[in-house]
């Protein structure tokens, strides 16, 4: 008989959809995927050149659980080049994917009798995880009238002497919306009274911003020993397929995070780890390039999204996604999901599937080109008309 913990763990419904937008192509139909959270720009050359000189150079084997030191050293560098923050190379622990980070930080804090808060809406494996753990996941509502950042106030009266662990994420999925440093400010201040608590900071998005500087819960030091950052390649890098991602651990948990690698997946792949050098120390342009395709598309959606009638949507200051407020339609957020993608044929993600605080919301991903934007968000427009909705 299977653990009755398998049954507590939920799934990523924008995988769900990408599956069925591409049967839907299949079929003939002209999807517009504005679901699926990945960079539409391909790898830069420089770092698929990298992984095919490993390979060639016969980097075939395993590589210790934690990754090559030569990563873990550009990594620390890197660190160090965008917050100005000292991170030993043995407190890096190389894994297949952010995800693995997460699940790992939440597999070792969450157990029954413990809570651990986490944002909502937010990414869906955050509550999956903390379900399946045995903790009780107690949700950090993110707002709109906030602009969808923590309301730093509602965040502390939450911590008591069950929490063990809070999870951030700065900029968010699916928001787009960042944490001001003020609130974080509160909030490191707030957890000196709470030395059992720890962070999972997800800064995934951390450098995909606009108009803002960026705060890393790097740069706090009296948490420096309870903070475990999530990073990566996917998104900065347009790596989402090569799964690669690291975590900043307090040294004596990055022993345990290795040893949950090893038990789990035994490390990440090896010619993935040197394409991942190449990325932080080869050219940076295309990140450069890619943040400003992302801001006219930004702009661009949010625009055209407030011109539909019963629809209005907030501009976000980081990642690729807009979350659009649908509440005057009368539609819920399924059904808004299903209509889009069975009727208008575009693909996006209800705002429930990032939890119970994203009803009355969708998901765009603005990771396509504008002529497709255009497209889709001319679809609805006309739909909108159609069946009259208003403001």
């Amino acid at each position: 008989m299977i653990s009755k913990n398998i049954s507590n763990l939920g799934t990523e419904n924008a995988f769900v959809v990408l599956a069925r937008a591409v049967e839907l192509e299949r079929q003939g139909h002209n999807v517009i995927n504005l679901g699926i959270g990945q960079p539409d720009f391909k790898t830069s050359a420089n770092i698929v050149e990298a992984a095919i000189k490993a390979l060639k150079d016969g980097h075939h084997g395993y590589t210790p659980g934690n990754g090559i030191l030569e990563l873990r050293e550009a990594v620390s560098e890197d660190l160090f080049k965008r917050h100005n923050a000292n991170i030993n190379p043995d407190q890096i622990v190389v894994v297949p994917g952010g995800k693995v980070t997460m699940w790992h930080c939440i597999l070792m804090f969450g157990e029954i009798g413990k809570e651990i808060l986490y944002p909502n809406p937010g990414f869906p494996i955050y509550e999956s995880a903390i379900n399946y753990s045995g903790a009780k996941a107690i949700p950090i509502p993110l707002l709109e009238k906030n602009n969808f950042s923590l309301d730093i106030d509602k965040t502390i009266s939450l911590i008591n002497e069950k929490t063990s662990l809070i999870i951030l994420n700065s900029p968010g999925n699916p928001t787009g919306g960042l944490i001001q440093e003020n609130d974080l400010n509160k909030l490191a201040q707030k957890l000196e009274e709470f030395p059992n608590v720890y962070i999972l900071s997800d800064e995934i998005y951390s450098q995909i911003l606009y108009n803002s500087k960026y705060k890393s819960m790097l740069t706090y030091p009296s948490l420096k020993d309870r903070v475990i950052i999530l990073e990566g390649w996917s998104k900065t890098y347009a790596m989402t397929g090569w799964r690669i991602g690291y975590g900043v651990w307090p040294l004596d948990l990055a022993e345990k995070a290795t040893r949950l690698n090893i038990n789990s997946v035994s490390c990440t792949n090896t010619a993935t780890q040197y394409a991942a050098i190449e990325a932080l120390k080869g050219p940076q342009n295309q990140i450069k390039e890619m943040i400003k395709e992302f801001n006219e598309r930004r702009k661009l959606i949010v625009e055209k999204t407030n011109s539909i009638p019963g629809i209005s949507c907030n501009l976000p200051n980081g990642a690729f996604y807009t979350m659009p407020n649908i509440i005057k339609t009368g539609l819920s957020s399924m059904e808004m999901e299903t209509l889009l993608l069975e009727n208008l044929k575009i693909a996006s993600v209800a705002g429930t599937s990032f939890g119970r605080y994203g009803e009355g919301y969708i998901r765009f991903s603005y990771a396509n080109s504008k002529e497709n934007i255009l497209e889709a968000i001319n679809r609805i427009h006309i739909y909108a008309l159609e069946q009259e909705w208003s403001d």
